[in-house]
Formats: C-alpha cells, sequence, structure tokens
C-alpha cells in the first residue's frame, strides 16, 4: 500500500467511553476514523462535542447485531471513502442476571451485540483486506470472558467467543498481511463504571493488584499498537491488560 495513503478505521462502538478514546488515539496516529452509532440523539452530542475538542469523525448508523444492517453501512463507507485498513470490534452491552432467572431476550441481545456483531463486521471487511494483502482486526473482549463473572454467563460467553473467533481468523488470514487480535480489559474508569456507588467501587479496586482501576487511554494505547505496522508480527493473541486482577 501507499505509504503516503491515509489508512481508514471503523471503530464499532465508538460513542462509548472506551471507544471514544480508541477513536480520538487512531486519529492523533493519522487514521481516519470512521464510527457507527445506534442511538441518533446521543450520537448527534457525541459528534459536537468531539467537533468542539477538534475531532472530525464521520459516522453511519447501524444495528451492529443485524448483518444485512452492517453490510449496507460498510458499503457506503467503502463507496465515501475506500476500503476499511482497520477494524475495532468494540460493540457491546451487558443484561446481566443470574442464569436461572436469565430470559432468552437477554441472552440473545448480548450475544448478538456482542459476539455477532464481530462476525457481521469482519465478515463484511475481511476479503477486501485479503485483496489488498493488509489488514488489522481487533477484538475487544473481558477480563469477565477470561475469568468468568457471577450474572454474566451472556456477556462472559460472548466475550470468550470472541476470542475463539480471534484465534482461527487468525490463522486463516495470517500469509495474507492481516493481523487479528483481542484485548481482555478489567475494570475501566468509564463514566458508566464511575457511576457505579463508591462503596462497591472501593471493593472492585481492592480486587486489583496494581490499586486502581485502569485508563480508557491505556485500553486506546494498546490498540493503537496493535492497529500499527510495526505489530505485524503479532496475530491470534489475547492482551489481558486488567491491572493484576485475572493472571494466568
Amino acid at each position: 500500500m501507499d505509504q503516503n495513503e491515509k489508512y481508514i478505521a471503523l471503530v464499532t462502538g465508538g460513542t462509548g467511553g472506551l471507544g471514544t478514546a480508541i477513536c480520538k488515539r487512531l486519529s492523533k496516529d493519522g487514521f481516519h476514523v470512521v464510527t457507527s452509532y445506534n442511538n441518533a440523539e446521543k450520537a448527534e452530542k457525541w459528534q459536537a462535542k468531539m467537533k468542539s475538542e477538534g475531532y472530525d469523525f464521520e459516522m453511519y448508523h447501524v444495528d451492529v447485531s443485524d448483518y444485512g444492517s452492517v453490510e449496507a453501512m460498510i458499503a457506503q463507507v467503502e463507496a465515501k471513502l475506500g476500503p476499511i485498513d482497520v477494524l475495532v470490534n468494540n460493540a457491546g452491552i451487558t443484561r446481566d442476571g443470574q442464569f436461572r432467572k436469565m430470559t432468552v431476550e437477554n441472552w440473545d441481545a448480548v450475544l448478538k451485540t456482542n459476539l455477532y456483531s464481530v462476525f457481521n463486521c469482519t465478515r463484511n471487511v475481511i476479503n477486501q483486506m485479503c485483496d489488498r494483502n493488509y489488514g488489522r482486526i481487533i477484538n475487544i473482549s473481558s477480563v469477565n470472558g477470561q475469568r468468568g463473572q457471577f450474572g454474566q454467563a451472556n456477556y462472559s460467553a460472548a466475550k470468550a467467543g470472541m476470542h475463539g473467533f480471534t484465534k482461527t481468523l487468525a490463522m486463516e488470514v495470517a500469509r495474507k498481511g492481516i493481523t487479528v487480535n483481542t484485548i481482555s480489559p478489567g475494570y475501566i474508569a468509564t463514566d458508566m463504571v464511575m457511576a457505579v456507588p463508591e462503596e462497591i467501587r472501593n471493593k472492585i479496586v481492592a480486587e486489583i493488584p496494581i490499586g486502581r482501576m485502569g485508563g480508557t487511554e491505556e485500553i486506546a494505547h494498546l490498540v493503537s499498537f496493535l492497529a500499527s505496522k510495526e505489530a505485524s508480527f503479532i496475530t491470534g493473541a489475547n492482551y489481558a491488560i486488567n491491572g493484576g486482577q485475572h493472571v494466568y
């Protein structure tokens, strides 16, 4: 590929706390950053805030759990900007509850948004990456996909499934100049986590050997590294970034 060409990075779930940090970091790295949204009102406010900070991100409406919606969105991106070089599968939700009380709806919602979305997005960029002999796919999993978590059978299953997907796809496309890796963050100080009552947050921090939650910028830094050309010999890996909360 032309060294002077501006590479395109698609970050799903970019309007969340972690997604925002990833979008900003990749933009600073020189990527043309595209993100997806499902909630138009939230997306409009987010985009305005980003512009006020000097970032101009392209945004496309999509339901990541629906293959046809993703197919149409990626076709739009490619028609306007060109092929996607870096895909960060970051979109995710939780619908927690003990398994014996878990509804089919809450199981389906989490599996489709957190795991099916990885298939939907990756399937629609992988052939173009193979044609160009270049690509970076980064799947954002979770420490709870590695160790399990009470009340998160759906979430843990989806996040563990992401890395199984990573390992196999990495083998299939390794000769095509495409790397596929997983990042498994622990507890990160996003607005959502910081909204949890202080007493509960203190209990969480007490279980982290490093003594604090992680920062969104720390995860974004790892994404930046794996998205770089210099990380071309790393594929099929799962990077735990959890302050020592889970080691194996």
